[in-house]
């Protein structure tokens, strides 16, 4: 037998007519009893599940960004749009000579049995007032600020006719996209700002339904691996686990042959990864489960173990047994990775980038950023911002600090969604906003001063 659950479709259409549960998902679920803080570090709250027929559901409804406003920085920094009126950009990745390239894209189209479905209609509703529900560019974009003022006045389609490409690496001559269904090649040479060569197929990637779409890319240092992230098929299995082959999972690349292997298994929805630069170790942000309750399950940061399960589906945060999964498998939950640090439940955290930058305030060196695109399951709301988790001795430490919020106004609205983050040529930090349709540059709010070197005696 394989794991299932009963899913929000099956109980939706089992107790209530579709319209009726339309209504009923607008207006009903739980409140968080705990503050989002409550489950952010490395040893977060883990009440008892909320057990309800109807998930709590509250989405921000979009209102963009109209004239010169922009998120809210730190204290100690400032924001600029570097390129706006952008078709919600998703992820961003910085070339060697400073060109940024960002993938306008979004969810591919569900096959048909799966569109029709009442959770699928559910759900379109939730994204369309959500701001996700728009055709996906299918393209990349290069951005170049050849003056050097913050803002990119050169604005070329560097890569047209991808399948909602997510995932982006150079390594040496070729340039790899991460399609949603393959990962591809291209020729690049510096200073490129099209690229018209036909792809080079490398490997297949899992496709189909598409529950969680997105295929983000990371190299190695080496450049001698590419890793991809695949989320599952489903919130917990409820497709059975014959839909989650080599899903919810970080997946190894040989780009000389396209061999591929299971690096790292149990994780519900792996998008933003990157090297620690002091350790050069993998880290990951992982979306967990939904439908527990406001306060569970936390989304989390965690280094990446080769060989390594982290629960999913079966366990959550460790061995925290899902009792909606049957059968359950308890020799995986033995084996189950707590992960390193805990993001708050249903912030959807998925960009990851490491500031080692001297042009950044100094508290945020060494440290990760995280791009929190938001919550739809929690009441009240989480994440809409950016965050960035202080590291000692390559290890998360202490709680997190905000670098931009505001993506919320004051009556709940989303004016943006922050999704991938990264650092450009000059230190300063980047951030996809895809509601917003813009990207936006974080610097310091005064800039470092030179050292000055000593006076001669």
């Amino acid at each position: 037998m394989q794991p299932r659950v009963l899913s929000l479709k099956l109980r939706l259409t089992r107790y209530a007519a579709p319209t009726l549960a339309l209504v009923a998902l607008a207006s009903c679920g739980d409140t968080a009893r705990y503050p989002l803080e409550a489950g952010t570090g490395p040893d977060p709250q883990l009440p008892a599940p909320v057990k309800r027929l109807i998930p709590t559901v509250k989405v921000a409804p979009v209102k963009r960004w109209t004239g010169t406003a922009t998120p809210v920085p730190a204290d100690d920094l400032r924001v600029v749009a570097f390129a706006r009126d952008l078709d919600h950009p998703r992820w961003l990745y910085v070339l060697p000579n400073g060109d940024v390239l960002v993938a306008e894209t979004n969810a591919p189209p569900r096959p048909k049995e799966e569109a029709n479905g009442l959770r699928a209609r559910v759900m379109a509703s939730m994204m369309e007032k959500a701001g996700a529900a728009t055709p996906s560019a299918d393209r990349i974009t290069l951005l170049r600020d050849a003056d050097g003022d913050g803002v990119a006045e050169v604005r070329t389609q560097f890569l047209s006719g991808l399948y909602s490409p997510f995932g982006m690496a150079l390594v040496g001559d070729r340039f790899y996209v991460a399609n949603a269904d393959a990962l591809v090649s291209f020729p690049y040479r510096e200073g490129d700002t099209r690229i018209s060569a036909p792809p080079k197929f490398i490997a297949n990637l899992p496709g189909g339904i598409n529950h969680h779409w997105t295929k983000s890319l990371v190299a190695s240092p080496d450049g001698s691996r590419l890793y991809v992230g695949v989320g599952s098929n489903s919130n917990v299995a409820e497709n059975g686990m014959e839909a989650e082959l080599n899903r919810a999972a970080i997946v190894a690349v040989n780009p000389e042959d396209g061999s591929t292997r299971l690096y790292a298994t149990g994780l519900r929805n792996p998008v933003g990864m990157a090297w620690e630069p002091t350790r050069q170790s993998l880290w990951v942000v992982v979306n967990e489960r939904d439908e527990l309750g406001s306060d569970l399950v936390p989304d989390y940061l965690t280094q990446v173990r080769e060989g390594g399960f982290y629960g999913w589906p079966y366990s959550y945060y460790g061995q925290h047994v899902d009792e909606r999964v049957s059968p359950q498998d308890p020799q995986k939950v033995a084996t189950a990775i707590k992960p390193d640090y805990a993001l708050g439940a249903h912030t959807a955290s998925l960009g990851l980038a490491f500031g080692t930058s001297a042009t950044l305030p100094a508290r945020y060196r060494n440290g990760a950023f995280i791009g929190q695109h938001g919550s739809w399951n929690r009441d009240p709301p989480s994440g809409y911002k950016v965050v960035y988790v202080p590291f000692v001795d390559g290890k998360p430490q202490g709680m997190p600090l905000p670098v931009l919020d505001g993506f919320l106004d004051v009556d709940g609205n989303a004016q943006g969604r922050p999704v991938g983050v990264a650092i450009d040529k000059t230190g300063s930090l980047l951030v996809a906003d895809d509601v917003g349709n813009a990207i936006w540059r974080v610097t310091a709010k005064v800039a470092a001063s030179p050292a000055v070197p000593a006076s001669s005696p």
